[in-house]
């Protein structure tokens, strides 16, 4: 596997990215992996690799790139202390559901102009903060989006006209949300709102719960990381994968 380190061209600045290539040149479909708030890291690098070791191109995007590049925090991030909450204030801010959108369809025009993706649906996955960007990711460019999940989402369900969830309609692909429990950015009510919400919109749809698993479950260097559960999930995300993106 070929790890390349990129620039992309947005059309509100430069994203740093890293981008996963199989070295015997065959076209893959393509996938964008989203990593959590604190951005591309060892830990989110290893996840997309492991990604794509299985049978995809995956783009790894910074999205908070309009804050800052890679690392995206010059201390070591301890939530939820006062210093970190800040920071994520800072990178999460200019990220408005309009800016999601407008990113979502630059990802996926990247994508399908390499030469190592193949004219397949294009996957994503996002990863706490940036579940709810993979389902406007889906909304925004339903022509291309085969396959969207979502692990410990946040946020995923808010009191506001815009709300990730209210993109629903626009969403033509299979989703997927795996959630923590007791998880203060999505909980019970929130999940049960999303339900029903999916209920109605009719799609194919999975949303389940990952018993004894905190927020952040997923990811390798979290606090509360849970391998076997990391291990379902990862199960799961190569099954809605394997059967959309063809």
């Amino acid at each position: 596997m070929v790890e390349k380190e990129i620039e992309i061209k947005m059309a509100d600045g430069t994203c740093d990215a890293v981008l996963y290539q199989s070295e015997d040149g065959r076209r893959r479909p393509g996938a964008i992996h989203l990593p959590d708030i604190v951005s591309i890291r060892p830990s989110h690098r290893e996840m997309a690799r492991r990604l794509a070791d299985v049978g995809y191109t995956v783009l790894l995007p910074n999205p908070f790139y309009r804050t800052a590049r890679s690392p995206v925090y010059d201390f070591e991030p301890n939530f939820p202390d006062e210093r970190t909450m800040k920071r994520m204030g800072e990178l999460a801010g200019p990220l408005t559901p309009e800016a999601m959108e407008r990113d979502a369809g630059s990802y996926v025009n990247f994508l399908a102009t390499q030469k190592s993706v193949s004219d397949a649906a294009i996957g994503v996955v996002g990863y706490c903060f940036t579940g709810a960007m993979a389902l406007r990711t889906a909304a925004a460019r339903p022509d291309r989006i085969g396959a969207a999940a979502s692990f410990h989402g946040g946020g995923l369900v808010t009191d506001g006209p815009t709300s990730p969830h209210l993109v629903l309609p626009r969403v033509k692909c299979r989703v997927y949300f795996g959630h923590a429990v007791n998880d203060q950015f999505m909980p019970q009510p929130a999940i049960d709102t999303l339900n029903a919400a999916l209920n109605a919109w009719g799609g194919k749809y999975e949303s389940e719960m990952y018993e004894g698993a905190l927020h952040s479950w997923t990811v390798p260097d979290s606090p509360v990381y849970n391998k076997p559960q990391a291990e379902r999930a990862f199960v799961k995300l190569k099954e809605v994968f394997a059967a959309t993106l063809k």
